[in-house]
């Protein structure tokens, strides 16, 4: 929702993920990272004439390679030195200088006063997207420098690199989104975190007081669009360290929870400089300070932001193996001749040696937006079991990309088991990505109808807002577009397996998914022809094995004019019916309705193929060649 907002908080995550990469330490206890080192840390090599030493310093640990095993030992000491050897002031509080220039403060707009209100007090009930939000802010500040850069390459003078990282200290409860982004100027801050300017908040603001005028639930599917103040439903006090190209200052921004005002300030403390981007710290929430641990961080991560199209790394604990020697009390008596020597014995045992590093966290190329030859179906079915923690491989898969009026990417799939009956209520089984990030996996029928509700897969949009409404779904011509796509798609992929040389594949389908097909006849007249040559039936030419309407059309008799069927409460009923005895006659092959289900679906369908369903149970039943046969109702008497 705060289009603009969002785009210039990501710019000012930028700046402060690169400040925070310099002053990350603050968020990581120093102590613990030295002692988790086998040696002590070493310093870094002074930096090159003209290049401050923490700037050099940051550069080089933020690009250096990844860290495995006990060969890079020297290059780990090395990194921690750097790094986490030494403990830095939080950002947050002012330097103690003479030459200090004042924090200026300032009042916010009345619409971001409230719009934060909102957030902590009443629009979001799950606390955790907080993160999701941010990493997104930093991804569009990442994505402007890119595209600026295109014509400026000067932007990029200060660092190649463009990531994320994301570190926390679990034991002050603090988290740091550090990014390298295009950063923000002083008027920037204030135009961006302080005002509506003119992002889309204002309007956000208006839609979600009218709904709640008219009481219409006003939870936002994806909670998107408040971007940048959602960092206040987990923190206390935001601090925010940029730093723009299109500016020699770097400035801090600071403000509290239930403040309505923030301050701006030059950052002059050179230990906290950096070259580019921006550094955001949260300081959480007493109640909130689980979010500080790693493992949690590295989770949402993986959850919300996997496939941002920007490398997130997150600072974890990690270990690696070494063999040492060790006394062994037992000592061994060794003759050589007429002496006997005492000699004790040395044995080694395997340690753990841990230390904190970077880890990549996310997977930069969703397979989705790979070319569908490139992608095996190994990694079809591993991506299917990963994301819906599934342990078998699913019965079909559909990769597809459309383009037009709305364009968007998708992957679905047919699962090969079946959890649930037809489902009263939403399911989570298709993820929704806006941009690669996702939004929500809870959905109403927005995207699939309630009959295909089974289909599991992610559908990646960029043409839907990210301030993804659910009345902005439902109303929107774009998701309703989305829909009707989805939907052929995924009845193109069950045609597939009807069509396969395998016939078991589609008794195992319709065994799982076939009630699901037979309330699409109630509920959706628009797909009937999709929906009734997937149909199948037992019949009086075929009481073994499951028919389709086409094979049925494709055995009638060349006078045979419409489609028979009986319903029945057992294969054994139908099979003994009265009624049966005319059309047997005339080798009239005739469907067996043993599913209560059934005949409703017939009855629903009407035709198929321009040949009427006739029910052979009533009267005046019409077999063609101008004859009408009255059949009653047994038993009966002749007199």
């Amino acid at each position: 929702m705060l289009g603009a907002s969002r785009r210039s908080v990501c710019t000012a995550a930028a700046g402060s993920r690169r400040r925070a990469a310099a002053g990350v330490a603050s968020t990581v206890s120093g102590d613990s990272a030295v002692t988790s080192s086998p040696d002590p840390p070493r310093s870094v090599v002074n930096g090159e004439p003209g290049v401050p030493r923490l700037q050099k310093r940051l550069l080089s640990v933020l690009a250096a390679p990844k860290l495995i095993g006990t060969d890079n030992v020297v290059s780990l000491k090395l990194r921690e030195g750097s790094l986490v050897g030494r403990r830095y002031e939080s950002s947050a509080a002012a330097v103690d200088s003479s030459d200090t220039p004042p924090a200026e403060k300032y009042e916010y707009q009345a619409e971001v006063n409230r719009l934060m209100d909102l957030i902590v007090h009443s629009l979001y009930s799950n606390k955790e997207v907080f993160l999701r939000e941010l990493v997104s802010n930093a991804s569009d500040a990442l994505d402007k420098l890119r595209y600026l850069s295109v014509t400026d390459s000067d932007l990029l003078k200060d660092g190649p690199e463009l990531d994320i990282r994301i570190q926390t200290d679990k034991d002050n409860g603090t988290i740091t989104i550090i990014d390298t982004g295009i950063g923000m100027t002083r008027q920037e801050l204030v135009d961006s975190l302080g005002t509506i300017a003119s992002s889309g908040t204002a309007k956000f603001l208006k839609a979600l007081k009218e709904s709640q005028e008219t009481s219409v639930d006003s939870n936002l599917i994806g909670q998107f669009g408040v971007g940048f103040y959602s960092a206040f439903l987990v923190s206390d006090k935001v601090v925010v360290s940029t730093k723009s190209p299109k500016s020699d200052k770097q400035y801090v921004w600071e403000s509290e929870a239930e403040s309505n005002s923030y301050t701006i300030r030059e950052e002059t403390d050179t230990e906290k400089l950096i070259p580019r981007g921006t550094r955001l710290t949260l300081y959480l929430k007493r109640d909130d300070k689980g979010f500080a641990h790693p493992e949690r961080i590295q989770k949402l991560v993986k959850n919300y932001s996997q496939f941002v199209s920007f490398p997130i790394y997150t600072w974890q604990e990690k270990g690696y193996t070494k063999e040492v020697e060790v006394d062994d009390p037992a000592e061994a008596k060794i003759e050589a001749g007429d002496e006997t020597k005492t000699e004790v014995k040395k044995k080694t045992k395997t340690v753990v040696e841990k230390y904190w590093d970077w880890e990549l966290t996310n997977e930069t190329q969703p397979i989705w937006l790979r070319n569908p030859r490139e992608v095996s179906t190994d990694e079809y079915n591993a991506f299917y079991k990963n994301t819906f923690n599934e342990y078998m491989d699913p019965l079909a898969s559909s990769h597809f990309t459309t383009e037009g009026e709305v364009e968007f990417r998708s992957i679905l799939y047919v699962p090969a088991t079946k959890k649930d009956d037809i489902p009263d209520r939403k399911t989570k089984n298709i993820r929704l990505y806006i941009k690669r990030v996702f939004i929500s996996d809870d959905f109403d029928g927005e995207l699939f109808p309630r009959y295909l509700s089974f289909v599991k897969g992610v559908v990646d949009s960029n043409d839907l807002p990210l301030n993804v409404s659910r009345e902005i779904l439902q109303e929107s011509r774009v998701v309703r577009i989305m829909r009707k796509r989805l939907v052929r798609k995924a009845f193109d992929m069950i045609l597939g397996i009807s069509c396969s040389e395998n016939r078991d594949d589609y008794e195992k389908f319709w065994e799982n998914y076939g009630k699901f097909l037979k309330l699409g006849c109630l509920e959706d007249q628009e797909n009937h022809k999709r929906i009734a040559p997937l149909l199948r039936f037992f019949s009086s030419q075929s009481s073994e094995e499951l028919i389709s309407l086409d094979e049925y059309v494709e055995n009638m008799k060349p006078e045979q004019k419409d489609i028979y069927y009986i319903a029945a409460d057992s294969l054994s009923s139908a099979k003994h019916a009265p009624f049966l005895e005319k059309l047997n006659e005339k080798e009239y092959e005739v469907l067996f309705l043993i599913d209560p289900m059934d005949e409703v679906s017939v009855r629903n369908l009407n035709t198929y193929k321009d040949k009427r369903f006739i029910d052979i149970s009533k009267e005046n039943l019409d077999l063609g060649m101008h004859t009408k046969v009255l059949l009653l109702e047994p038993p009966f008497t002749a007199e």
